[in-house]
């Protein structure tokens, strides 16, 4: 399946997303439909998990697959994936997996989405500081931002790669590169760019993601990326039966942990959202990510100017390319925000109403690669 099979073939499209049968869905960075294949992928595994155990039942290499997918998106390697659900998990495995010392800080964006703040400000107990960065608009950090805010006792910069409602991309590999030159770690929060943008981990020591955004898999089938020379200094913070040596099951007289990434996997795995994810992830690499990019780049270079034809003022309008994403967020002045994306569920268009700290309403788009032109106008019409 190609890009541009799904956009001139309508039924194709309307097989492999029913979504699209009924609504035109642009909320993606929220939570995702189940395209089909994710669908039968589950459904297949959970009809077979019905004639006994579901561990013998589970397909070929899914654990491994899986992670290779995975890996593949991010440009890691096998050994750097571990399958352990959602975003908010991962990133607070990181947290408290490091040797902090008190007067260590941090640097992070407190209006970034909670689960990447949360677990950074946990770390108040151990002594541990939290620098703020204060773009000038929303979400909009320079690397320069985060430079200028390292100092001697600079541990980690704990990053999105793409804020959650004004959808602008941080340089990845800029910030990376120069953090890594300092001595500073870098993680990073991805779940708005995987499966949607390429996101490059070649300077990044930590990334956590969910699938069930831009990679359209299950909800709380997640994954972390922990750098393999990382995992030495990252020490798991659940231990269980599969993280840990125990052959035939019996527990050892001392704690051996898997040699890569599955050392942060302590128990049985999610094995339906497993499935899914592979499904999905499997469909992403066969379109491409770097396909699906410019799709939606070129989606938001046809919604801007016509939001803004409309009235309404639309979130960092002039990103460059290298910054944009395919989050378009709005809203009209004098408009009622809530009311309107209310109008459009009502007429089957599904978009997401985010509220910021200081109250004020904007609706926030989301495409995905299987959007067409056609409902992209029927918004439009609907606006």
């Amino acid at each position: 399946m190609t890009l541009e099979q799904l956009q001139t073939d309508e039924a194709l499209r309307l097989r492999e997303f029913p979504v699209a049968r009924d609504t035109v869905y642009l909320a993606h960075a929220a939570v995702c439909p189940l395209p089909a294949c994710v669908r039968d992928a589950v459904s297949d595994y959970a009809a077979a998990c019905t004639g006994g155990d579901q561990e013998e039942f589970m397909p070929p290499n899914l654990l491994r697959d899986t992670r290779q997918l995975a890996a593949g998106l991010l440009g890691a390697e096998l050994r750097e994936i571990a399958l352990v659900g959602p975003t908010s998990l991962g990133l607070s495995f990181i947290a408290h997996g490091l040797d902090w010392r008190p007067g260590d800080n941090i640097i992070v964006h407190g209006e970034d989405y909670p689960s990447n703040v949360y677990p950074w400000m946990a770390l108040a107990e151990r002594g541990v500081e939290l620098k703020q960065l204060e773009p000038s608009e929303p979400g909009r950090i320079e690397p320069e931002d985060v430079f200028s805010l390292v100092d001697p006792r600079t541990r980690m910069a704990a990053l999105a790669s793409c804020h959650y409602v004004s959808g602008y991309r941080i340089d990845i590999d800029t910030i990376g590169r120069e953090l890594r030159s300092r001595g500073v770690l870098f993680c990073v929060d991805g779940i708005q760019t995987m499966g949607a943008f390429p996101t490059p981990v070649e300077h990044v020591d930590f990334l956590a993601a969910d699938a069930h955004k831009w990679m359209l898999g299950p909800c709380s089938s997640g994954i972390l990326y922990v750098k393999h020379e990382m995992q030495a200094r990252l020490k798991p913070v659940v231990q269980g039966w599969h993280n840990l040596d125990c052959p035939d099951f019996i527990a050892r007289e001392r704690l051996d942990y898997k040699p890569d990434s599955r050392r942060y996997e302590a128990g049985t795995a999610n094995l339906l959202g497993i499935a899914g994810h592979r499904a999905s992830l499997a469909m992403l690499s066969e379109v491409g990510v770097d396909n699906i990019a410019a799709d939606l780049l070129a989606k938001r270079n046809r919604l801007v100017p016509e939001l803004m034809a409309k009235g309404c003022e639309v979130m960092h309008p002039e990103a460059r390319l290298a910054n944009a994403s395919g989050i378009v967020t709005f809203h009209k002045p004098g408009g009622d925000m809530a009311a309107l994306a209310q109008r459009l569920g009502q007429a089957g268009i599904k978009v997401s109403l985010r509220v910021m700290r200081d109250g004020s309403k904007l609706i926030r788009l989301s495409p995905h690669f299987y959007n067409t032109d056609a409902e992209l106008d029927r918004l439009l019409e609907a606006l």
